[in-house]
This record gives C-alpha cells, sequence and structure tokens, in this order.
C-alpha cells in the first residue's frame, strides 16, 4: 500500500464515523523550540508528529531509582520522527525485534514522550495528556490503540503521550533503607516531569499550557488518581479523566519499605550492598519482578502480604489517599470524569479457558465462593438475580465481580462532589459488543480495555484484536460519541459532542450518569440495588 493510500484510508475511516476530514498537507517535516533544543516532527495524515521527544535524562547507572533530571540541551535541530523505547518490561507484541515493528525494543532509557498536533504553530488548542495503562507493569506511550492522530485530526486538539518508569525500576523504595538521593514514587516523578514539560514547551506545538488534560485508564486511571494528588502537580494541569479504574487508597510508605526489603532478600543483598542494585543488569531485576508475580504475589495493588511495585503514599510526593480521605485540597477546583466499562472483569477471562463462560448456578455459586461465603454470597447473588433479570449464571458472575469497581468509582465521584468546588461527571460504557468470545455463545459486551480504541476515534485500528473486530455502525457511532465527549470536556471542561443529549454533573439525588452506546442517554443512578447492596455491606 502506498502512503497516500494509507493515509486516505484512515481519513476515509474518520467520513465514516461522520466526522469532518481536515485538508492535507504531506511530504514535509515541521519543527519545534523546546527550552532544550529544537525537535523535528514528520507532517503524516494531516498532522503533525514528534515522536521520541526528551523530557528528562536517561535514568542510568547513577540515576537508577533516583529522581529524574532535565535533559541535557543540543545544538541544531533533533530528529523526532520515530517511536521511542518502550521502558524496561517484559516486551509485548508492538516491542522490539519480534514485535510488528511499532515501537523498538524496551530499555532503561525511555523517558522521551510523543506529541500529535494539528500544526506546530501557538495556536493554543486543548491539550490532552494521556497516561498509558498497564497496571504499573507494562505499557507505553506508543501503542497503537492510543495513537493520537484521530483526535488530533478530528477535533484540533494536541495528544501528549510519555513512557515512563514501570515495576521495580519505578517504583523500588530505597529511601528508609539507604537515604541520600532514593526517591519515593519515581515513576510518578517521571510522569510529573513530562507533565512539567508539557506545560513548558506545548504552546510551540500548538497546545494551550492553560489547558491540560490529565487522563488514563486502567493503570493510567491510577496513574491520573496519583497527579490528581500530588501537589507539585496542581499548577501543570486543569482537569483529569479516571477511567476503568478506581483508586480510592494506595500502599503506605511501611508497605514500600517492605516490599524493597524483600526484592533485597530474592536478590541475595543486604542493605549495605544497596549500591550494587546500580550494577546489576535490568533483566535480571525483571526476572525477580517476574518471579514474585508467578509466586502468586500480585505485582501491583496492596495485596496481602505486600504490596507490589506502584504508586503509594510516601508523605512528600503523594501526601494522602487518592480519595479515600476526601479529595486533596489543591485540586479542588479541577472538574472530574469518572466511570467504567459495563462489563470489565469479561476482559481478565479472555485469555484462559472458556468454561468461566459457560457456567450453571452451581458453577456461579463456586467461582464467587473464593470472595464471598455464607449469607453474604446469598445476598449479592439474590440482589443481582433480580437487578439482572434476563442475565445468565455467567453474566452474573462478570456483573458481580465488575460492580466493586463501579462502587468504588461512584465513591470517588460522591467524594469530589462533597468538596463543592468543581464538578465531576460519571459515566458507563454501555454498547454491547457482539463478537463471540471464541468456542462461546457469550457475547462480548464492553470489557475492560475496550474504550481505549473507542476514545481515540481508532476504529480502523488492532482489527485482529477481539476486542476491536466489530465495525459495525452501532460501534462506529459509540467511538463518535466517545471521543467527541472526551475532546470536548478538554475544551471546556464539560463533556459535551455532537448528536449527544446534555451531560449534567454527578450528583448525590439524581445520580446522572452518561449511558455511552450507539445512542447515548442519561441514566439516572443505574443499578441502584447493587448500590445499596454495596452500600450496606462495606
Amino acid at each position: 500500500m502506498t502512503r497516500r493510500a494509507m493515509i486516505g484510508g484512515s481519513l476515509s475511516m474518520a467520513a465514516a464515523m461522520g466526522m469532518p476530514v481536515p485538508a492535507l498537507a504531506q511530504g514535509r517535516t515541521d519543527e519545534a523550540a523546546t527550552r532544550y533544543g529544537r525537535v523535528r516532527g514528520r507532517r503524516e495524515d494531516g498532522i503533525v508528529k514528534f515522536l521520541g521527544v526528551p523530557y528528562a535524562s536517561p535514568p542510568l547507572g547513577e540515576l537508577r531509582f533516583k529522581a529524574p533530571k532535565p535533559p541535557r540541551s543540543w545544538r541544531g535541530v533533533r530528529d523526532a520522527v520515530d517511536f521511542p523505547n518502550p521502558a524496561f518490561q517484559v516486551a509485548g507484541g508492538e516491542m522490539g525485534p519480534t514485535g510488528n515493528g511499532r515501537m523498538p525494543a524496551p530499555s532503561e532509557d525511555c523517558l522521551y514522550l510523543n506529541v500529535w498536533t494539528p500544526a506546530a504553530d501557538c495556536r493554543r488548542r486543548p491539550v490532552m495528556f494521556y497516561n498509558h495503562g498497564g497496571g504499573y507493569m507494562i505499557g507505553s506511550g506508543s501503542a497503537t490503540g492510543q495513537d493520537g492522530t484521530h483526535l488530533a485530526q478530528l477535533y484540533d486538539v494536541v495528544v501528549v503521550e510519555s513512557n515512563h518508569r514501570l515495576g521495580m525500576l519505578g517504583y523500588l523504595f530505597l529511601g528508609d533503607l539507604a537515604g541520600g538521593e532514593y526517591a519515593a514514587n519515581q515513576g510518578m516523578l517521571d510522569i510529573l516531569a513530562a507533565l512539567r514539560w508539557t506545560r513548558e514547551n506545548i504552546e510551540n506545538f500548538g497546545g494551550d499550557p492553560d489547558n491540560i488534560m490529565v487522563w488514563g485508564e486502567s493503570g493510567g486511571g491510577a496513574k491520573t488518581a496519583a497527579v490528581y494528588t500530588m501537589p507539585a502537580a496542581a499548577r501543570l494541569f486543569a482537569k483529569a479523566s479516571i477511567e476503568s479504574a478506581a483508586p480510592l487508597r494506595f500502599p503506605t510508605r511501611d508497605g514500600a519499605t517492605a516490599r524493597a526489603r524483600r526484592t533485597l532478600e530474592l536478590l541475595g543483598l543486604t542493605t549495605a550492598d544497596i549500591p550494587q542494585l546500580h550494577d546489576i543488569p535490568a533483566a535480571r531485576l525483571l526476572e525477580i519482578q517476574q518471579s514474585e508475580a508467578a509466586n502468586g504475589v500480585a505485582p501491583w495493588g496492596d495485596p496481602p502480604p505486600l504490596p507490589g511495585f506502584g504508586a503509594f503514599v510516601d508523605g512528600t510526593v503523594i501526601p494522602q489517599h487518592p480519595f479515600a480521605d476526601g479529595v486533596a485540597s489543591f485540586s479542588a477546583g479541577k472538574p472530574l470524569m469518572c466511570g467504567t466499562c459495563r462489563d470489565e472483569t469479561v476482559f481478565f477471562s479472555l485469555f484462559g479457558p472458556p468454561d468461566i463462560f459457560r457456567i450453571d448456578d452451581a458453577g456461579l455459586r463456586r467461582e464467587l465462593s473464593n470472595t464471598y461465603q455464607g449469607a453474604e454470597l446469598d445476598d449479592i447473588i439474590a440482589t443481582f438475580r433480580m437487578s439482572r433479570p434476563e442475565a445468565t449464571p455467567a453474566q452474573l458472575y462478570f456483573a458481580i465481580t465488575t460492580s466493586p469497581i463501579w462502587r468504588d468509582a461512584i465513591k470517588i465521584a460522591e467524594a469530589k462532589v462533597a468538596q463543592r468546588a468543581a464538578p465531576v461527571f460519571m459515566y458507563q460504557l454501555a454498547y454491547k459488543n457482539p463478537t463471540l468470545v471464541p468456542g462461546t455463545d457469550f457475547p462480548l459486551g464492553s470489557p475492560h480495555a475496550s474504550d481505549i480504541n473507542l476514545k481515540f476515534a481508532n476504529t480502523d485500528k488492532n482489527l485482529d484484536s477481539i476486542l476491536n473486530a466489530d465495525q459495525s455502525p452501532g460501534r462506529l457511532a459509540t467511538a463518535r460519541h466517545m471521543s467527541g465527549l472526551w475532546a470536548g470536556f478538554a475544551r471546556n471542561s464539560r463533556p459535551t459532542a455532537t448528536h449527544v443529549p446534555a451531560w449534567p454533573a454527578y450528583t448525590p439525588t439524581r445520580r446522572a450518569t452518561m449511558w455511552l452506546d450507539a445512542e447515548c442517554r442519561i441514566v439516572n443512578d443505574p443499578d441502584k440495588d447493587e448500590r445499596l447492596f454495596w452500600n450496606n455491606h462495606t
């Protein structure tokens, strides 16, 4: 396929979704200035892409586990035309020599960001600063599903995405064991540095430094909640969106220190040997990180007996839990979006045996008994059966296991409303994707991660994935609505889009929730009986 044919195909997709198509200006490069030197991006698909722009120095050698340092300045013009190294991790399908060629191999030298912009013309467009997902362990700011091309094309916004340290390299906390310059939450400090770079430089790339939206899904939603709770980030962004994540609490400083002690033990080191950590190959650190996961210790979050690697309350970088104890005062004036996919936990069963999709009533009780017992198990099944009388046992299982995420998203919204300073807008992605889970008659629905390509208007990408194979008019319409609403929120701090009803702010009385579908509607207090059940059992 020729380059012009590829461009035409991309913009034909936009036309099919009923969106305006920009005029093309192909075959040239564009330059922009940063505080550290000029960069050259490539004009392609009617926009300009600046890929692999350094926002901090490589965190190598003595800088490992330290706070990021500013990048060195350069002379002349630096090419920014190729996707940068992802953070060090287990290589995925788009990374490295065995991948599809989109990204190079993961590396510790990863502190780069990508910018997608209609033009580097100082026009002060809304800026959408996206935190990629992956549970603090995997992911990249260059992944195909979250490519910023269509958002920039269709909505005249600037999209920024960073690579930042993940896993042990991003969150091993040595400060209470060795002192010195060892940072807490160094992976979040990377995101802070990328956000600061955006605030300081984005006007030269056509963005408005006073209108930056921070957003993210899953692990990226947790990172966004962390940014919302970081005092140093307060002046750097104007609004946020937390998607398919409900981090009310983070692990503690004591837990992070206990995890560090355990890591040293697995490496055969003592606290006196901590300087040796600078020289251990990153592959060995990743091996230890993966071994813990293989032993049943979750690599992120706050499970017993120890938390994994991820954002934690250290007292300074992140001084409090994100929402369990109210919303940080310095984020009071920042509007918020928050919501989930209707069938979140379906995603986590797609990669194993399909048996769970065929369970009967006895299987439902068996699967839930690992979490709930006795009268509580009886009550939860009865409540959800009454709420969803047409649901099969498998559908009830996924509804019950998904509902705690929605429950905690509601708690985030309630905490924001209680602050009485800025609105919060709640949603559920409810599009019923009819694609059947392989080997079953179970329709996919709206599982975790199915929102990514929709909100980025990337329905023409990742077509080999079960999440994105559906090319029906209903899914294309859902993508048009969702991407338009998110871009509208970036522009005006209120989510508005063509052919979508007005979206009221969430309140404890009405509990207005946007039902994202081929035809969007407002649902007041969705699944009320389920919400009340959780209120009485938590």
